[in-house]
């Protein structure tokens, strides 16, 4: 691997997804799905694709960041950057002067993930194998080098982290052969959007039903009457005995959170996500106690900042339910030691996905957490969103409500060039029919 990156260059992307209310929740009621979009060249003419996932407004700030980035990246060869890769990581998270304006948190982390996610799309295809497959290949002390322990030693050591990965060393293969022919499980966000009409939900719950889905989750925290009769309607709808869990985006207080959520508990949810603020590490943990007795668990991390942070609440027993995010967090090297974090304080992983490009990228992620990681399925379940899946030229493939591992090189991240031209913002042909109207 001794090509050398010659170029990055970064688009603006946006789907319009607001006028049909699709992604609408209690906090982000226009959401336009959209992507910073991050396209890696070599000098042997191979490229690396990634991205990082926005709601409109502000993708051109993420661009910038990306920009400012890739001076970082320009000349550093592919084979240098996978023998040290957690050199290569602090060397974009810790630029004596960047990190200012994160550090590794916010529109420069967001941007950060961009690349590497660009770089390890990158890595997978030199290998040829697809990027769930390079980490489940892997030896377990190269994975490890591509962490960055600093700041969370106190909860998970790299000897820890490796100790972990030999003992699940162990059925490996098994997990492989069952994911290969079974897939990973899933739920369902496509169904209960905050926008969508009640006749729409129970459309789409039934539609969902029969193509044996079995876990549904519902946007809940604008108005409580409301939510309430949601709920009635997708738990009639669904049955006593499937699986239904409530997602309030960041909507309440804590004490609000609490009360609102018993009201709810008649409906038997498995997790409230994201009660209050992401940042609120200690809040998390009062809702957590106070909802523990009605066996209603808590479920954050789709906005949590980096890997400290899933530290402190896993430390708190401030969650049940870790939701990794495969572009909020800096890339795989992060997300690795969030997943071996979550394994060592037993707490299940269940990602976030809900987002243009989020489910191709997170299936490896979780993939790779049950085979060489985790080795559990009990508790756990990755999101699926039904939407904009087509622009991309290794779209995830569901059957029967799971997840089938992707075959194709790389990250699943290259976007298909017709869809880059049409929806980027601001002179692709859709924005500008928009505007004309």
């Amino acid at each position: 691997m001794k090509e050398t990156i010659i170029k990055v260059t970064v688009s603006d992307v946006r789907f319009p997804t607001s006028l049909e209310q699709h992604g609408s929740d209690a906090m982000h009621n226009d959401p336009d799905y959209s992507v910073a979009y991050v396209v890696i060249e070599t000098d042997r003419g191979s490229r690396g694709y990634g991205l990082t996932f926005t709601l409109g407004k502000g993708t051109e700030i993420v661009v910038c960041a990306v920009e400012a980035l890739s001076a970082l990246v320009v000349g550093k060869a592919l084979g240098d950057i996978v023998g040290d890769f957690r050199s290569f990581y602090r060397l974009l998270t810790s630029d004596g002067q960047m990190r200012w304006i994160g550090p590794e948190k916010g529109v420069i982390h967001l941007a950060t993930a961009a690349v590497l996610n660009a770089v390890w799309d990158l890595w997978a295809k030199a290998e040829g194998k697809p990027l769930w497959k390079l980490l489940v290949d892997m030896d377990p002390k190269q994975l490890v080098s591509c962490i960055d322990f600093r700041y969370i030693t106190d909860a998970l050591t790299e000897e820890e982290a490796l100790d972990i990965l030999l003992k699940a060393q162990e059925g490996r293969q098994a997990r492989e052969e069952q994911m290969l022919s079974e897939g990973y499980p899933a739920y369902t966000t496509s169904c209960a959007w905050i926008g969508y009409t009640d006749p729409q939900l129970k459309q789409l719950c039934t539609k969902a039903l029969n193509c044996k889905w079995t876990r549904f989750k519902v946007k809940v925290g604008a108005d409580l009457q409301d939510d309430i009769r949601r709920c009635r309607l997708i738990r009639e709808t669904i049955g006593p005995d499937n699986t239904l869990m409530i997602d309030a985006n960041q909507r309440w207080d804590v004490a609000e959170a609490i009360g609102w959520v018993m009201r709810l508990a008649e409906f038997k949810p498995l997790w409230i996500e994201e009660p209050t603020s992401p940042d609120d590490i200690l809040g998390h943990a009062t809702i957590s106690k106070a909802l523990a007795p009605l066996g209603i668990g808590v479920a954050t991390g789709e906005q949590c900042h980096n890997r400290v942070m899933f530290k402190q609440l896993l430390q708190a027993s401030a969650l049940q339910f870790v939701q990794i995010d495969s572009c909020r967090l800096g890339s795989v090297n992060e997300n690795l030691a969030v997943l071996l974090m979550a394994c060592k304080f037993q707490v299940p992983v269940c990602p976030h996905a809900g987002g243009v490009g989020l489910c191709e990228l997170v299936q490896h992620l979780i993939l790779f957490d049950y085979i060489s990681v985790s080795a559990s399925l009990h508790n756990r379940m990755c999101e699926y969103v039904d939407h904009l899946h087509e622009h991309f030229k290794s779209p995830v493939l569901i059957r029967d409500a799971c997840y089938m591992p992707p075959k194709d090189p790389g990250y699943s991240t290259e976007m298909k060039e017709e869809s880059v031209r049409k929806y980027h913002y601001p002179q692709g042909e859709v924005w500008q029919g928009l505007r004309n109207q």
